[in-house]
């Protein structure tokens, strides 16, 4: 397994990006930021819930610490041994944090679906936090499948300025298995892109004018919780 960082705390934000203006930001982004150490990527994410869907309607109602729970695999083609993050994010006074381990599909599976933790499963903030959840909302087992391409940019000046784009979404509430493959509906227009910046602090000043500049405005998306919103036809899809 490669070492990785286990807790995040960051600001972030969402912008819905139409690919023909997002080709002209990036032009200018260049003078300020650069292809990430993985610039480019497959997301696998498996979204974790009760089977009302409790979890993600207390996030979109903003109760609690809007908590989502995820498995996360980067290989194209996942397997029951690919390496996966098990990953709990949590929102508290507009700042971000995520607690996750490094495991495997298969431990992780097992870990969710029956309290069984093999040596991968032993970082005792996620054990915390998962404990905390599972005393709320009862049993907590696979509902959402969510994949995606991303390309990943970091400052030049400061690498831990952010952003990422994010295309081609799908999702599906059937199947829920990295082992089923990558298929599903459509979770976003596809001429359209997720850029997310995440930042440390305060945007600094050439992004915001960036943004201003091409009138990209923020805009909240949460992945899983319009994949909930589109399986259950409460939004337009």
């Amino acid at each position: 397994m490669t070492k990785v960082q286990k807790k995040f705390k960051r600001k972030e934000t969402k912008y819905i990006v139409d690919k023909e203006t997002f080709a002209l930001f990036a032009e200018d982004l260049k003078s300020y930021m650069v292809a990430d150490d993985f610039a480019t990527s497959t997301i696998t994410n498996i979204y974790f819930d009760n089977a009302n869907f409790d979890m993600i309607q207390d996030s979109l109602a903003k109760k609690n610490g809007r908590e989502k729970i995820r498995m996360r695999v980067y290989d194209s083609q996942p397997s029951d041994q690919s390496e996966a993050f098990l990953e709990i994010k949590k929102k508290e006074e507009g700042i971000g944090y995520k607690f996750r381990l490094t495991s495997t599909p298969e431990s992780v599976m097992n870990y969710m679906l029956n309290d069984e933790a093999d040596s991968t499963i032993i970082d005792a903030k996620v054990l915390e936090e998962m404990e905390d959840l599972r005393q709320r909302y009862g049993t907590i087992v696979p509902m959402m499948y969510i994949y995606y391409d991303r390309v990943s940019f970091k400052g030049i000046e400061d690498k831990k300025i952010r952003l990422t784009i994010d295309q081609n979404l799908l999702y599906r509430d059937y199947a829920v298995d990295v082992n089923e493959g990558k298929f599903g509906r459509d979770l976003l227009d596809p001429s359209k892109v997720i850029m997310e910046i995440k930042v440390p602090g305060e945007l600094p000043t050439w992004l915001a004018e960036l943004l201003d500049k091409y009138g990209i405005e923020k805009q909240s998306f949460s992945k899983y919780g319009n994949a909930y919103k589109l399986s259950h036809n409460l939004i337009g899809g």
